[in-house]
């Protein structure tokens, strides 16, 4: 039996730590957590009320994939186990195939963005002051050209809710302690490079993406939480990307670009909708349309 849209998970053998945009995680004692992906989707930091079937467990097997390629750069939080072993066996169905368990670690209070493409906030930054977050970058550069290298561009974490702010390379320093910070940087461009490699070869780009690190007890930098699904990574197609640049457009893409499109357009008593909670419900075609292009990706990917 496996459930067809999980939008909140409810266990009761656990105690609930926390529920994010997609995740909900339970404690394990206290050295694991148990990440149970949700098929919520999110816009604009609202979460919405109608779930995506199957992308839960479509985001957590893309994790898994890129988890393994990449271990060989820097380690992970999984642990190997079964998340089926610490819950009750009525509770299986919310967990199988969408679920992680994974240590728990002392989170890093920054997002390492990588961006080897410009698009989206780094577009409209470099448009202002031709630099993303405190990073100067050629002139001439279009919506979705590529740059010259990959670029680190982090961001803040902001409480819930909030929207997370960019932020340059000496306020990480500020933040972590500048060892850290470097390490952190080298290690986030070190992974962008090997999974833009693999993609290109399935013809993807992976336009940008961010990381979330951890520390464990010996104060050794762990990758956690989802790695390079489409919640945190903007893929595109190869196919159309030359098309795009020219015209100055953005490229089609492997995300909820549909959810957000629809939203952009949709109407609240005859306004447009202002991004507060509650969003307007999402139509059918809008999500089976959203549930096809997380499985293309993946399917890509596995190829």
């Amino acid at each position: 039996m496996t459930v067809d849209a999980l939008h909140t998970s409810a266990l009761t053998s656990l105690p609930l730590l926390a529920r994010g945009k997609v995740r909900d995680n339970y404690a394990v004692g206290d050295d694991r957590i148990l990440m149970v992906a949700s098929d919520r989707i999110s816009a604009f930091d609202v979460i919405l009320g109608e779930p995506i079937p199957g992308k839960g467990a479509l985001l957590t097997q893309m994790a898994l994939f890129w988890f393994e390629q990449l271990e060989g750069i820097c380690a992970n939080h999984l642990t190997g186990d079964a998340p089926e072993s610490v819950v009750s066996a009525a509770e299986f169905p919310q967990v199988r195939g969408r679920s992680m368990l994974v240590k728990r670690l002392k989170p890093v209070p920054v997002e390492a963005v990588v961006r080897g493409y410009l698009a989206g906030s780094g577009w409209q930054e470099y448009q202002q002051n031709q630099a993303v977050c405190g990073v100067p970058l050629p002139a001439g550069l279009r919506n979705a050209s590529k740059l010259p290298e990959p670029i680190f561009t982090p961001a803040a974490k902001a409480a819930a809710g909030e929207h997370d702010e960019n932020i340059d390379f000496a306020q990480v320093v500020a933040i972590v302690g500048p060892e850290l910070a470097a390490e952190i940087r080298d290690t986030s461009i070190a992974l962008y490079k090997a999974a833009a490699a693999i993609a290109a070869e399935k013809g993807m780009i992976i336009a940008d993406t961010k990381f979330e690190f951890g520390l464990d007890a010996d104060g050794k930098l762990v990758l956690m939480d989802e790695v390079l699904t489409p919640d945190s990574s903007r893929y595109w197609p190869q196919e159309g990307y030359d098309a795009a640049l020219a015209a100055g457009t953005n490229p089609p893409s492997y995300d909820k670009q549909f959810v957000r499109d629809w939203l952009e357009a949709a109407r609240v008593h005859g306004r447009p909708w202002d991004k507060t909670p509650p969003a307007p419900r999402l139509p059918q075609d809008v999500i089976e349309k959203t549930a096809a292009k997380y499985r293309e990706a993946l399917e890509r990917l596995m190829a």
